[in-house]
């Protein structure tokens, strides 16, 4: 019996010919990530073991849940990953003026290459699958033992094949996929599986898109999400990865607990209602429901090809009166690119503000926190009751395109309302 692609990245780490699911394995890393939330008390962890970091150049550490730091506390916090960094001359620390969303700065920077196994104490750090890696959140525990022993353990999971044909239609975004994908199979779905992603639709598939939908694995309760590596994966690590990576590639006869289908020529924009991802609607059936706050941003859908989709949509109109728009560029990088090719003065001249990259809202840190009763249609990944403020806010999940059109029209909206 053949391997999926994740049971050959653990096999390979874990120094052994095969592995199968359920197997309990210790694997070396290739990177360890954490940010301002989490590494805090993953570096108490790690002080507490004695050691020193097993390797300089495979920690990363970015503080981008509440940086710029917002109060005492975020900056508090801030300041223990500063000061360990420098302590342990960590050589990827990235902080305000060369920072980003973590997911969206790692790749961005070449530290994730295809067939690396990567762990990080966030859950989305699942999104480093688009590349062919295993990727996968860790407990902070997890994160500061890692950091000592350059290793940890995993169970093996059993993994389900998505099988992608076709090609998307206008206005249909890595966003609507993983979003269909959620609505069909819920919340636990895929709980500690992989998703493995093929079929002919990848080839389909932008950059942008695939780390979305690798990003929101996780949504679906996976374990990690992963996507073969084909030409435009080699394109996009050229110019980032400096270093010999090693692909892998599913095996005919591996085995999968289920497969699914998904044409994506019949798929539309799609919105998930409060308060789970997996409460989908296509975006014609979304009955009028009036808006406070727009988000386009996060580590979902904050790269260029995000951002020039919602400025296609919102240049040469205004924002609703109604309706606070918020911008976040994921990184520095997508910010000057935004600002070379003029989303910024077109979300500005919109009504919109553009903001510092963040996490922000997504977590309900700051930069967009809702007040009772309150909706906003956002761009990031989780809708849970007071994900982004008061636990009587809700939070409509859709992409790029779906939020800008709704910000002008001050409701949930298709992009075609706005835009022929």
């Amino acid at each position: 019996m053949g391997m999926t692609m994740t049971e050959k990245i653990f096999a390979r780490h874990a120094g052994l010919d095969r592995v199968v699911p359920g197997q309990l394995i210790k694997c070396k890393v290739d990177l360890v990530l954490g940010n301002d939330i989490t590494a805090p008390p993953a570096i108490k962890e790690f002080e507490r073991i004695g050691r020193p970091v097993f390797d300089k150049n495979k920690i990363a550490l970015v503080p981008d849940h509440f940086a710029p730091n917002k109060d005492i506390k975020s900056a508090e916090m801030a300041k223990i990953m500063r000061e360990f960094a420098k302590k342990h001359d960590i050589t990827n620390y990235f902080e305000v003026g060369r920072m980003g969303i973590e997911h969206v700065l790692l790749p961005e920077v070449g530290l994730v290459a295809p067939g690396e196994l990567i762990i990080g104490a966030d859950s989305h750090t699942c999104t480093y699958g688009a590349l062919g890696a295993f990727a996968t959140g860790v407990g902070s525990t997890d994160m500061g033992a890692a950091m000592a022993t350059g290793d940890t353990w995993f169970k093996v999971p059993s993994s389900i094949k998505v099988i992608l044909t076709g090609k998307m239609p206008r206005w249909v975004s890595g966003k609507d996929i993983i979003l269909t994908l959620i609505g069909l199979i819920g919340v636990d779905g895929a709980r500690y599986q992989a998703l493995e992603f093929t079929g002919d639709g990848v080839s389909a598939l932008s950059m942008t898109d695939r780390l979305t939908i690798a990003n929101m694995a996780i949504e679906a309760g996976a374990k990690n999400g992963i996507f073969p590596v084909d030409n435009a994966t080699l394109e996009y690590i050229s110019s980032r990865v400096d270093r010999e990576y090693v692909t892998v590639k599913a095996d005919e006869d591996a085995s999968y607990e289920r497969v699914i289908t998904i044409a994506l020529d019949s798929l539309t924009p799609v919105v998930a209602l409060p308060h789970l991802p997996e409460n989908v609607r296509p975006i014609g059936e979304v009955k009028e429901t009036v808006i406070d706050q727009v988000v386009i941003g996060s580590c979902t859908n904050g790269r260029i090809e995000d951002l020039e989709q919602a400025a296609e949509i919102l240049d040469g109109k205004k924002v609703h009166s109604g309706v606070r728009a918020i911008v976040i560029p994921g990184s520095q990088d997508v910010y000057l690119e935004a600002m070379k090719k003029g989303y910024i003065e077109t979300f500005i001249k919109a009504g919109a503000v553009v903001s510092t990259p963040t996490c922000g809202p997504c977590l309900g840190g700051h930069m967009g926190i809702l007040a009772a009763g309150e909706r906003a249609v956002a761009t990031t990944n989780r809708n849970f009751r007071g994900r982004m403020g008061h636990v009587d806010s809700e939070v409509y999940l859709a992409g790029p395109a779906v939020a800008a059109a709704s910000a002008i029209m001050g409701r949930i909206a298709a992009p075609w309302e706005v835009k022929v």
